[in-house]
C-alpha cells in the first residue's frame, strides 16, 4: 500500500489516500505517499536549490539543538537552507499548502495537535551522508512528524542514498525499512519514535526536509 498510494487533487481520492496514510502512520510509524508533488515542480524547486548553492547560501547542517549544536561532517554531510515561508516561491508555497492540508488531515483523525512545521531545502553531495539518528532532541520535545519530500529526477536503486528507517518489531529487535528518494515521494514518520539515517548517494540528492511541531516554530526555539 505505501508506494502505491498517491497524491491527487480529486476531493474523494485524496481523502482514500490520506486515510491510508494516517493507518500506516498509526500501525506502522511511517507513511508514504507518491507524487506529493509533480516532476515539473520538483525540477523548479531542484533549480532553487541549485541558485542558493551557487550564490553560498546553503549551510553546513549541524548536530543538536543550543548549547549542544555542532557541525560534524562525519556524522551528517548534508546542505541546508532554512525556508521562510513568507519568503518563498509559488512552487514551494504549493508545497507548503499541501503539507498544511495534511497537517488539518491528521489533527481530525489522529488527534496530533499539529500547530507549526519547520522546513529547510537539502542537498547531499555525492559520497555523503547522514548517520543513524533520532529526529526529536533531548531537551526539545515538540517534533511529533519528519516529513520529508523527495526532489530527484530519474532516480534509480544504483544511485543509493536511500533513506533507512529502523522499525521496532515489537519483540525487542527491529527491521529494516529502505526507501528510494524518488522524485515527488513525501514520507512522515514519528519523530520520537523511528532511528534512521540516510545513506551515501552516487549524485546529488535533493529534498524538502521539516517536521510538524505540536508548537508554533518560534515558541520551540525560545
Amino acid at each position: 500500500m505505501d508506494i502505491n498510494t498517491q497524491y491527487t487533487t480529486d476531493p474523494a481520492a485524496l481523502e482514500r489516500a490520506y486515510d491510508a496514510l494516517a493507518d500506516s502512520l498509526a500501525e506502522k510509524g511511517y507513511a508514504l505517499l507518491d507524487a506529493f508533488l509533480s516532476a515539473e515542480e520538483c525540477g523548479e524547486i531542484r533549480a532553487i536549490i541549485d541558485r542558493h548553492e551557487e550564490n553560498g547560501r546553503l549551510k553546513k547542517a549541524g548536530i543538536g539543538t543550543g548549547q549542544d549544536f555542532q557541525v560534524d561532517r562525519s556524522i551528517r554531510g548534508d546542505l541546508i537552507r532554512w525556508i521562510e515561508p513568507e519568503q518563498v516561491a509559488p512552487v514551494t508555497q504549493a508545497y507548503l499548502a499541501r503539507l498544511h492540508q495534511l497537517m488539518e488531515f491528521l489533527n481530525r483523525t489522529l488527534y496530533l495537535s499539529l500547530k507549526d512545521s519547520e522546513l529547510h531545502y537539502t542537498v547531499y553531495p555525492p559520497g555523503k551522508r547522514y548517520q543513524r539518528h533520532l529526529d526529536q532532541f533531548r531537551l526539545n520535545d515538540h517534533r511529533r512528524l519528519s516529513v520529508i519530500c523527495y526532489l530527484n529526477e530519474d532516480w534509480q536503486p544504483e544511485h543509493g542514498g536511500e533513506l533507512r528507517l529502523y522499525l521496532p518489531d515489537g519483540q525487542g529487535g527491529e527491521t529494516i525499512k529502505d526507501v528510494l528518494p524518488v522524485a515527488g515521494r513525501f514520507i512522515c514518520f514519528r519523530s520520537d519514535l523511528l532511528e534512521h539515517e540516510v545513506l551515501p548517494a552516487t549524485r546529488h540528492r535533493y529534498s524538502i526536509t521539516g517536521w510538524l511541531l505540536d508548537q508554533l516554530a518560534e515558541l520551540t526555539h525560545l
